[in-house]
């Protein structure tokens, strides 16, 4: 408990010498590290890179993208500098994981992968909901991702750009495919984009301050309900 409280990855054999027992007696008595971990109850440590990624997406969320550096990035997270760089070369690599782990954008792609044959009354409500529930807890990561992004610095710019046309050619395709139909009044696909995530992105990153200066408290799903009526009004053809 003592060894594995100060440091989860403390190795196994370090572990049986303190105790003053062999290996061998600590596998017949454990089996696995999982298993002393979980009789101890400690958590596992996390892998190298989800701690990064975790560390950089704190620091981008606080700080931004071009606060820190690479090597104080690796200070934060636990790790070594080489392994901060062999994990993300740059910080265009690091951004634009950051923004695919984080983002709730591939889980609307899983939803348009799984009701893309639906009606947007059918699917629209359910990707609004999605985008909700996903974006919701890690809102101050997406804060500090969408002002990277709207910096248009190179940086976030070339870390974002593989990523997006995957996105918007999936939500746009999605509703281009329901114009032609008269499902959605015609427009530029990347404007219908816009109208379906804008009034929800928008209340997300306002809701704290509505909260606090207004005292609203809706609860969130009766929200997104009724911005996902007004976006559906707004989209009919």
């Amino acid at each position: 408990r003592r060894l594995l409280g100060e440091d989860p990855a403390t190795p196994i054999a370090a572990i049986a010498r303190h105790a003053g027992v062999s290996r061998a007696t600590f596998y017949r008595h454990f089996g696995s590290r999982d298993a002393l971990l979980d009789a101890i109850r400690v958590e596992p440590p996390k892998p190298a890179r989800m701690r990064v990624l975790e560390t950089a997406a704190d620091l981008i969320g606080h700080r931004g993208l071009h606060a820190f550096t690479m090597e104080e990035l690796a200070t934060a997270a636990g790790v070594s500098r080489a392994t901060v760089y062999r994990l993300f070369p740059t910080k265009a690599t690091l951004f634009g994981e950051i923004v695919r782990h984080y983002s709730p954008f591939e889980p609307l792609l899983q939803v348009l992968a799984e009701h893309g044959d639906r009606p947007p009354r059918e699917v629209i409500p359910i990707l609004t909901h999605t985008f909700a529930s996903v974006a919701e807890p890690r809102i101050g990561i997406m804060r500090g991702v969408l002002l990277e992004a709207l910096s248009v610095h190179p940086d976030a710019v070339t870390g974002i750009q593989p990523f997006m046309p995957e996105v918007l050619g999936g939500l746009a395709g999605y509703l281009a495919r329901h114009m032609e139909t008269g499902d959605v009044r015609p427009m530029h696909p990347l404007l219908a984009v816009q109208a379906f995530m804008g009034p929800i992105a928008f209340h997300l990153m306002s809701r704290p301050l509505a909260r606090r200066v207004l005292g609203f408290t809706m609860p969130i799903d009766e929200v997104v309900d009724e911005l996902t009526a007004t976006i559906l009004g707004g989209l009919a053809a």
